[in-house]
């Protein structure tokens, strides 16, 4: 990728080779613990190279802002799935009442519908401001509702738990931005920092650092300088989101989330990489 600009060719079938391999590795392991609810995850990995496709085919950016919101819209699939459930789990350990935990169908389906729809929008490039700000405020109200429903405040003891809730607050914001940019009232890149650095940094940090530990049979809590990498990794989304509002200079801003991302991650690699080319802690295979 870093030579792409003098081997298009190579870099692109790179790019494209990469879904399909995730797709067929995740495809086999569902298949054979027979996770059939699995099958979405697949369909969403699909559409996200079909776009990637686009892309790279016609060159054109409006290909690359539909991933985008695509990508949220598997984040609300995964983690509409894993964040309710674990809150209640560790709420229930703590003495403290699970039921505060609301999970309602009804309003994930309405959210992912919603996320739907503005992912056609933006690929199919229609340009009806009023119709794409308000399917998107339409989504980041959703969003709002079901994490309030999930009482992710009840969390702030639990770091692993509360960056979860982050990463969806994040996706809310990016709905928000996206509504705002269709109106004129914010620049429209403001929206994909908030969905990109913001809610995938956040999400895919926050799951990284839980799997880290629960799948090598550790205790789940934050290894120490975890919470280092939390508060870097949010600060990498909020300075994106900054430069692109004109709230920051752009260059002095660019350096604060460039240095604040790598460092966040480099975090990562020194506390958990020893972990993860371990044995497991409780001698399981694995």
């Amino acid at each position: 990728m870093a030579l792409g600009a003098d081997f298009p060719l190579l870099a692109a079938l790179l790019d494209l080779a990469f879904l399909p391999v995730v797709a067929l590795s995740l495809g086999l392991r569902a298949w054979h613990a027979r996770q059939r609810r699995q099958v979405v995850l697949l369909l969403v990995l699909m559409m996200l190279w079909g776009l990637d496709l686009l892309f790279h085919w016609t060159g054109d950016a409006r290909f690359l802002h539909a991933l985008v919101l695509l990508t949220a819209l598997l984040i609300l699939v995964i983690g509409g799935r894993i964040t309710p459930t674990f809150t209640a789990n560790w709420l229930r350990m703590q003495g403290l009442d699970p039921e505060s935990v609301v999970s309602r169908p009804w309003l994930d389906r309405a959210g992912l519908v919603a996320t739907l729809v503005l992912v056609v929008l933006e690929a199919g490039a229609w340009k009806v401001p009023a119709l794409t700000g308000t399917v998107a405020l339409l989504a980041a109200l959703l969003v709002l509702a079901r994490l309030v429903s999930w009482s992710g405040w009840r969390t702030a003891r639990e770091p692993l738990l509360w960056l979860l809730h982050a990463g969806h607050l994040w996706v809310a914001i990016g709905f928000l931005l996206r509504s705002l940019a269709a109106f004129s009232l914010v620049p429209d890149s403001a929206w994909l920092h908030a969905l990109g650095a913001g809610a995938m940094g956040t999400m895919i940090l926050a799951v990284m650092t839980r799997v880290a530990v629960g799948h090598t049979g550790r205790p789940l809590r934050l290894r120490p300088g975890g919470l280092w990498a939390y508060g870097l990794i949010l600060a990498a989304g909020m300075a994106r989101v900054l430069v692109s509002l004109g709230w920051l200079p752009l260059m002095s801003g660019l350096w604060v989330a460039s240095l604040a991302w790598s460092t966040a991650w480099l975090i990562f690699l020194m506390v958990y990489g020893p972990i993860l080319m371990a044995p497991r802690a409780d001698g399981k295979p694995g």
